[in-house]
């Protein structure tokens, strides 16, 4: 059933046409994942939906009753205002009372002699009691744990942009909506959150329509895709992988169907050039006929990003540390590291927001000291630095004298000298656009002129926070296949998963207090390398609690087993090859979905057989776990 209808919605931006009369409908549970190259209009979609930016021409229609949630890439907040009175802002009767309970909570805990505050705070529970709001406040503290917003006195003035985000996420979560719109909601989120967002979600009572570049969280996510270009929108039923598989037959059939309209107009003009004799009406439509398939277009060419550009040599001696240690406003971010970075190394840092994973990049570029430890750095060394929160672009400036400050002409890899506009086309800007003020560029194309002066600089170490922020899906692929091709050294913090497996081969996991864990391997296999760990401690503990209670007097403790039945000795004596084997056959699946390229129909026959390959490692593991727990009892 529909719950949302669009008609022939038309808007410009300059002279680019962000939306060429398209329609579409929304229906109920839909998952939707808009996508698109960044500057093709996909946030002025959403805004046009949620009615903050309406379309210049074309109509949207729902229910009268209908609610809408809308959070924005960069949210603006009443700086004024607390958490608590963010989140569960709004006029409707359940966050009216959960408001008041949870501000009621508050003044007792601040004051808990107080008889005035307790009656109050107890006339509010009776509240609650009244508009059965408890399970709607057992959701919102979930939410709000799960996105780490636990002191909700505080001011929204008092917090980073990253908070901030969070704090507009769980606002739009909480709140009751037919429609939650998502403009990049993994940005600013760590790698556990995001998973965790995945599962909310995905049992989420209302329809979703989203912005992500997290081609893993497009994936699990969503159950159908949006495809914004050149004006024009495509609907795929499925999600991403789904989308790939789709879209790959449609540009085929588009192919296809511009073969046949210039075949057919070459037929028809040499009709008309050899002057065959027909009757006039005849020839007149013929004539119509011919200016109609020459006024047609056929498929845009696709543009590419290149990154050819080439890098100082780099030599043995690259980066050394040794007994790093930092902490921040009494926290301790890093205690203690070593680690010796070489020639080639491709480095993941990971771990939750605020753990020192910036920080540890700011100390290896020299803006930050360390309070303890040293920091060898080679002579051959030029980095690139891509912050997190890149440089303000003075807005005045047109791309092309921007990146004309970094350099007007370049050297490529093969030895070839290009230009700054050369490299701007390389960058999807095409010469009519190069002349266009910063100020009018969207946030993902900022981002990716901001990434072309970094890389202009031809630096031999790269150091990248959170690269994958804004850019659209198409320019991370060509990015992820430069960085593979990149003689020089790769040092990256990301929460974008796909990014990682592809790209990382060891990793730095912040894992809190101060320890930081090295990982020889991708993200995947550490996180399943973690979940294995937390089982296992999960595990002890479960069966430390069982023993205390085999020994109590009313758990009598059950006799216990000698040895393993035949068939559990069987299991246990192969069960390790097997799942080295699924291993292997799952790295074998990686190296073929990174080495697959834009065959997307080869790409989509990968991802099944990976996802029915990790199923099976999982049950393994699970059943290796068991196996070994009943070995462990038997051999005590």
């Amino acid at each position: 059933m529909s719950i949302l209808q669009a008609e022939f919605l038309y808007k410009t931006y300059g002279e680019k046409t962000l939306f060429d009369e398209i329609s579409f409908t929304i229906g109920e549970k839909q998952r939707i994942g808009l996508i698109g190259p960044n500057g093709t209009g996909k946030s002025s979609l959403l805004k046009a939906i949620a009615g903050i930016e309406p379309a210049e021409k074309g109509t949207i229609s729902h229910a009268n009753q209908f609610h809408i949630e809308y959070v924005a890439q960069e949210p603006v907040l009443d700086e004024e205002l607390t958490i608590l009175e963010q989140i569960y802002f709004g006029d409707s009767l359940i966050m009216r009372t959960m408001r008041d309970y949870e501000q009621a909570l508050l003044d007792l805990e601040g004051d808990p002699a107080n008889e005035k505050k307790l009656q109050r705070l107890m006339d509010r529970q009776q509240k609650m009691d009244e508009t059965e709001a408890w399970e709607a406040n057992t959701v919102a503290k979930t939410v709000l744990t799960k996105l780490g917003l636990r002191d909700f006195s505080r001011q929204v003035k008092h917090l980073s942009g990253g908070q901030k985000k969070r704090v507009a996420i769980a606002k739009a979560l909480i709140q009751p909506a037919d429609l939650l719109i998502l403009d990049e909601p993994t940005n600013h989120l760590d790698n556990q959150t995001v998973e965790w967002l995945e599962t909310f979600l995905g049992s989420y009572k209302g329809s979703l329509l989203m912005v992500t570049h997290d081609r893993y969280f497009l994936n699990r996510v969503t159950n159908h895709i949006f495809e914004m270009d050149a004006g024009k929108l495509y609907v795929y039923e499925g999600n991403y992988e789904t989308y790939l598989e789709k879209k790959a037959e449609r540009e085929e059939l588009a192919l296809q169907t511009e073969d046949k309209r210039q075949n057919t107009l070459r037929r028809e003009l040499a009709w008309l050039r050899r002057g065959a004799k027909a009757r006039t009406t005849k020839q007149k439509a013929r004539i119509q006929r011919v200016e109609k398939l020459q006024d047609e277009t056929g498929p845009a060419a696709k543009g590419n990003v290149e990154f050819a550009i080439g890098s100082q040599r780099l030599g043995k001696r690259v980066i050394e540390v040794e007994g790093l240690a930092k902490s921040l406003d009494g926290k301790r971010l890093v205690g203690e590291l070593d680690y010796l970075i070489v020639p080639g190394e491709r480095l993941g840092i990971i771990g939750p927001n605020g753990s020192g994973k910036t920080t540890l990049l700011n100390m290896l570029a020299g803006r930050m000291k360390p309070d303890a430890g040293s920091i060898e750095i080679g002579e051959t060394v030029k980095v690139g630095y891509y912050t997190q929160d890149h440089e303000e672009l003075d807005g005045n400036l047109r791309m092309i004298d921007y990146v004309k400050e970094t350099a007007q002409v370049i050297s490529t890899v093969d030895g070839q000298s290009i230009t700054a506009e050369q490299m701007l086309e390389r960058f999807l800007f095409p010469r009519y656009m190069q002349y266009t003020y910063i100020r009018k560029l969207s946030g993902g194309e900022k981002r990716r002129l901001y990434l072309l002066k970094v890389l202009m600089e031809e630096p031999n170490v790269l150091f990248l926070d959170e690269p994958t922020n804004d850019l659209d899906i198409q320019t991370l692929g060509i990015l992820e296949e430069y960085l593979e091709n990149f003689p020089g050294v790769v040092l990256t913090v990301s929460h974008d998963r796909y990014f990682l497996d592809r790209l990382v081969d060891h990793l730095l996991a912040f894992e809190g207090e101060g320890k930081v864990v090295r990982f020889q391997g991708s993200y995947s296999e550490y996180m399943e390398e973690k979940k294995e760990r937390d089982e296992r401690a999960g595990a002890a503990a479960k069966k430390e609690e069982q023993n205390a209670a085999d020994s109590s007097e009313t758990h009598p403790r059950k006799e216990k087993r000698k040895k393993l039945s035949y068939k559990e000795q069987q299991e246990w004596d192969t069960i390790e090859d097997r799942i080295m084997k699924l291993e292997e056959k799952k790295e074998q699946l990686e190296a073929e979905i990174a080495a697959a390229g834009s065959d997307f129909g080869r790409i989509s026959e990968l991802f099944a057989e990976q996802k029915k390959v990790e199923g099976e490692l999982e049950s393994a593991m699970e059943r290796w776990e068991e196996l070994s727990l009943l070995v462990e009892e038997l051999n005590n």
